[in-house]
């Protein structure tokens, strides 16, 4: 078994280096701050982890927790201590010389998701629930530029935001607020083509992929990837079924679009075109 999961890690990273090699000219670029704004850093078993939002993040946080001795279960970890407790570190916290050695020197992984489900993952959590900030910062820009008539109430709230709406503004190039970490491209959030990933994990496989890359590091054998559902735990999680349900409510060209959005992620993680 083991074998065969080396030989899958072995594919994916080619896949990727392959992928980076003919579409990037940045192999020789400089590693900032910047790059490594995302990655979190477990110094006991000297693992860096790139998070990205809607592949099993929150979990892998908990993880990093109990191998780092913050917590004895993963199972005692709130959702808001996982996100807004700050006990973890951040590569970008270190100085040169401690952000090079950590890339030098530890096990550097990803996990990834279809970027589709991915996304329809992220609009589904953050739009079709009570949000004190997607809604009035995201909802309402949304709302205001994309709704013909919206309603003074839309308006003032920002919520309701639809998903053709929301993909409009996605592939707005004059987009009226930001990106967000939520829907961003893992080629920019993670930047594999400058960073050399040791473990390439999906979302699709978690339970095998994430108890493999415990195994690899020497975790503690009694430390495995918990399952739950970190939030809305009672709504079915995002399928490919939910997804085309989703994808069905755009124009066959803004299905497209997105696929260009995305493309780079479906090229290097060998996702197939919806």
């Amino acid at each position: 078994k083991w074998k065969s999961l080396y030989q899958i890690q072995g594919e994916r990273k080619r896949i990727m280096r392959e992928t980076c090699s003919k579409y990037k000219s940045n192999n020789r670029r400089i590693i900032t701050p910047y790059h490594v704004s995302r990655i979190f850093v477990e110094d006991k078993y000297r693992v860096l982890y790139c998070e990205v939002p809607k592949a099993g993040c929150s979990n892998w946080k908990r993880v990093l927790m109990v191998l780092n001795g913050l917590a004895s279960s993963t199972k005692d970890i709130q959702h808001n201590t996982v996100h807004y407790g700050n006990y973890l570190k951040r590569l970008d916290g270190f100085d040169h010389k401690g952000i090079y050695h950590r890339l030098n020197t530890y096990t550097k992984m990803l996990f990834i998701r279809e970027p589709f489900e991915k996304l329809v993952s992220a609009f589904r959590d953050k739009f079709e629930h009570p949000n004190n900030y997607y809604h009035p910062v995201f909802g309402k820009a949304i709302i205001s530029r994309y709704r013909v008539n919206a309603t003074k109430e839309a308006l003032r709230t920002g919520s309701g935001v639809k998903f053709k709406e929301f993909i409009q503004y996605l592939l707005d190039v004059h987009r009226p607020v930001g990106m967000d970490i939520h829907w961003d491209h893992v080629n920019r959030l993670c930047s594999p083509c400058l960073i050399d990933y040791d473990f390439v994990g999906k979302f699709e496989s978690m339970e095998e992929d994430a108890n493999f890359f415990l195994h690899l590091i020497g975790a503690p054998q009694n430390l495995t990837f918990p399952t739950f559902k970190d939030r809305h735990s009672n709504e079915e999680r995002t399928t490919t079924k939910i997804t085309q349900q989703y994808f069905a409510q755009l124009s066959p060209s803004q299905r497209q679009q997105s696929y260009d959005f995305y493309y780079m992620d479906y090229l290097m993680f060998n996702y197939s075109k919806p």
